[in-house]
């Protein structure tokens, strides 16, 4: 494996898009904020932060692999043997010098590599062990995913490292634990690392492998094909490895009497941070963005202000972009953006949306009508399920995302995609609705 030598984190930007103009009295101003960072290792980046790095080597970071084991990885056989093989090829896919481990899962969590409490350092002769005791693995038991994540916890916890990262892998429902474990796990580990999970075959739960990633600000898939994890194991492991700062948060200032509706990442996932927030001083609260490579996220933010009079205007919200550093402050990545509010008695400016917002609360929509519509589908409700998916086709449309739009297809029949007419279909096969409620977050970007 190549090491990579970086001396600088990338530089992030902020940027804006928002109509500030508000009629008389007007209160709720509306915004989407565009962070990206790009340059991560290159000359001349605006922040250096030497404690995120080993020498020699790219931004420190520690991964721990969570392969489910439980009896029913066995039906059939393969299933077993390809999560073996795709977790080989997620650890060749290991930088040299990433700390790592991997822990197998049924009602309790073991340890499988290296064992002992600790993580293994990565290189050729570790990869080469751990893949030796991969082959040993086999199916029995029950689930409780809970006690994967805490085990990974405990792993990950003393790591002197920036990025602390766990994958895991379910091909069942969480049967060994209370739904309320669960959660308890998924708080006690929220903050202390990123994870992404994935759901192998359709006898899994959505919501369980959804909320994982949900609570640890990762992605979640279905990979209803066994045959297909060893490509999405190490696509996932390369996004890792490119990940170069940890615990990036939003910063968001309001003035005396203004109040935050919400805050939402809306690309390229819907997730709302709002309850997320903690506070960061007088009138300011942190939101957390997860770990950061060369990428671009989208967030839509509404803050309610005193309503005033035509031609007053102020500053509604300030945006930074901070990161915890050991000594326990925090550095400002040198990123800002400001949300306006002015007050005008023009009816065609203070009545204009702004495209950007007007796309993403449609992709929110989209999100929140295909999870409800595919409840009531489970339940028998036929008329509300198709009026759902109905509206969920007509936005897909609209916004021209088109992968959802195909899921969609699997489920409806489309009469008319811009009306929203369709038909629910007799029969749909599970991978395709696991698929469509599992991707139902996915956003495409607005065209700027």
């Amino acid at each position: 494996m190549a090491n990579f030598a970086k001396s600088n984190v990338p530089q992030f930007s902020v940027d804006v898009y928002q109509n500030e103009y508000l009629p008389e009295e007007g209160r709720e101003v509306d915004a989407v904020v565009t962070v990206t960072a790009t340059g991560g290792g290159t000359v001349g980046s605006a922040v250096t932060a030497p404690h995120l790095y080993s020498p020699g080597q790219g931004p420190s970071a520690a991964v721990v692999l969570m392969v489910d084991c439980s009896g029913s990885m066995d039906y059939p056989p393969t299933k077993m043997r390809n999560a073996r093989d795709a977790t080989a090829a997620a650890i060749d896919a290991l930088r040299d010098g990433v700390r790592f481990a991997v822990v197998g899962g049924t009602h309790v969590a073991r340890e499988v590599f290296p064992g002992g409490g600790a993580l293994a350092v990565a290189d050729a002769g570790t990869r080469e062990q751990a893949k030796q005791a991969l082959r040993k693995l086999t199916a029995g038991g029950g689930t409780a995913i809970g006690t994967w994540l805490r085990l990974a916890d405990r792993l990950l916890a003393p790591a002197d490292v920036a990025i602390r990262h766990g994958i895991l892998l379910t091909d069942g429902r969480n049967e060994h634990e209370s739904p309320q474990d669960l959660r308890a796990a998924l708080d006690a580990c929220a903050g202390r690392f990123t994870c992404d999970a994935r759901g192998v075959g359709t006898d899994w739960e959505v919501k369980e492998v959804t909320a994982v990633a949900s609570a640890l600000l990762g992605s979640a898939d279905i990979v209803a094909d066994p045959a297909g994890l060893a490509a999405d194991f190490t696509r996932m492991m390369e996004t890792v490895m490119g990940k170069e700062v940890a615990d990036v948060s939003l910063r968001l200032w309001t003035p005396v009497g203004t109040t935050v509706r919400f805050v939402k990442q809306v690309a390229p996932t819907v997730e709302d941070l709002t309850r997320r927030r903690t506070e960061a001083g007088p009138r300011a609260g942190d939101y957390p963005l997860g770990s950061w490579g060369d990428e671009s996220r989208d967030y839509h933010l509404c803050v309610e202000v005193p309503p005033a009079g035509i031609g007053q205007e102020m500053l509604a919200a300030r945006l930074s972009l901070v990161v915890p550093q050991p000594d326990g402050s925090v550095q400002n990545l040198g990123a800002q953006g400001l949300v306006r509010a002015v007050w005008t008695d023009d009816l065609v400016a203070s009545t204009s949306i702004n495209p950007q917002v007007a796309h993403y609360t449609g992709q929110a929509e989209l999100s929140q009508v295909i999870q409800e519509g595919l409840d009531l589908r489970k339940v028998g409700d036929i008329d509300g399920a198709t009026a759902k998916l109905g509206r969920a086709v007509q936005l897909a449309s609209a916004s021209g995302n088109a992968d959802t739009a195909k899921l969609l297809a699997k489920v409806v029949d489309v009469v008319d995609a811009a009306t929203g007419t369709v038909r629910l279909k007799a029969k749909v096969e599970e991978a395709d609705e696991m698929t469509l409620e599992t991707r139902s977050t996915k956003t495409v970007r607005v065209k700027k």
